[in-house]
């Protein structure tokens, strides 16, 4: 990688991790316009969480008298925790600046602090519903990291790299084949994203039913840009793992480099992978119920074991060749 510490570079690793933000609510408003479809509906418009967006940060942010500093600041750094997450993900190419940082363990980390936040935010108020959903959110990220972990180093051990930029640059060069211990790891890492980013079947991001909120139950007193930005880092977050499974494990399409022509085949390449991601969530998400929630440790258990079984798959295959 030799674009490193160019203008050029740092501004299309700036510009990347502002597409992040940008594209994140039309990934939501297209899961939720072919769901209506699949449901013979009309549905909202595409652009739909934009509007919701910029409602909430037109409002004024109402506070707890009971909420501490830590309240008022946890959307704040959840967001950006989040976004920096995101922006370890290789999105339009992979030789940018930013690649030394683009490691799994500090994507996990990153995540992992705006878990950890949400959580605080969630019982700070004290209300019981916060703090339930506060036990519920530490509980399936307890489940889910090694999962994730151990779904990304079933390539990052054929790459003998940990790098994501590194795992992605080596599949383009080498061809990508996809091995049953990839399969595993694919599967494992699916399973991960869709209890992570709280969608069915192990949460509903458009229900308020107290007893089945996990997400939802510690935004309840959150408010005007509060709540804006704590959806939005929701909806960052599902963009993340949908990047990370369109982009890790079908790597076609992404540059490596800077021109114009890879830049828009890049493009072109991961905005076709996402509608392909979304609308395959669309239609799980229209075939499948929520699962009741002492399930759930079982669902992220079977997410463990396929990630389990694709990194010893993996090392069986390398003894045995």
């Amino acid at each position: 990688m030799d674009n490193y510490l160019t203008l050029p570079g740092w501004v299309l690793a700036v510009f990347q991790s502002c597409l992040y933000i940008a594209l994140a609510p039309l990934l939501v408003g297209w899961v939720r316009k072919v769901k209506a479809r699949l449901q013979n509906r009309r549905g909202a418009p595409l652009f739909q969480a934009y509007r919701d967006l910029y409602k909430l940060l037109a409002k004024e942010a109402r506070v707890a008298h009971t909420a501490s500093p830590l309240f008022r600041a946890a959307p704040y750094i959840v967001f950006t925790a989040t976004w920096m997450a995101a922006a370890t993900v290789p999105l339009l190419v992979v030789d940018l600046p930013t690649a030394a940082i683009a490691d799994i363990i500090v994507l996990v980390g990153l995540l992992a602090l705006a878990r950890v936040f949400l959580a605080l935010a969630g019982m700070d108020v004290g209300t019981a519903f916060g703090g339930m959903g506060a036990s519920r959110e530490m509980l399936i990220g307890a489940l889910a990291e090694p999962a994730m972990l151990m779904a990304v180093f079933t390539l990052a051990m054929t790459a003998h790299s940990t790098n994501l930029s590194s795992v992605i640059d080596y599949h383009l060069v080498d061809g990508f084949v996809l091995r049953p211990s990839y399969l595993f790891a694919l599967g494992g890492l699916i399973l991960v994203a869709v209890a992570e980013s709280g969608r069915i079947p192990i949460d509903n991001p458009t229900t308020h039913l107290e007893l089945t909120m996990i997400h939802e139950a510690m935004l309840l007193e959150y408010s005007g840009r509060h709540l804006a930005l704590m959806e939005w880092s929701a909806q960052i977050k599902l963009l993340l793992y949908g990047t990370l499974i369109a982009n890790v494990f079908f790597p076609w399409g992404i540059g490596r480099g800077f021109g114009a022509a890879a830049l828009g085949l890049g493009l072109a390449a991961v905005l076709a992978k996402l509608a392909a991601l979304g609308a395959v969530l669309a239609v799980g998400e229209t075939v499948l119920a929520k699962m009741r929630l002492f399930r759930a440790p079982e669902f992220l258990n079977l997410a463990l074991l396929l990630s389990l079984l694709g990194l010893l798959s993996h090392v069986i295959l390398e003894v045995g060749a």
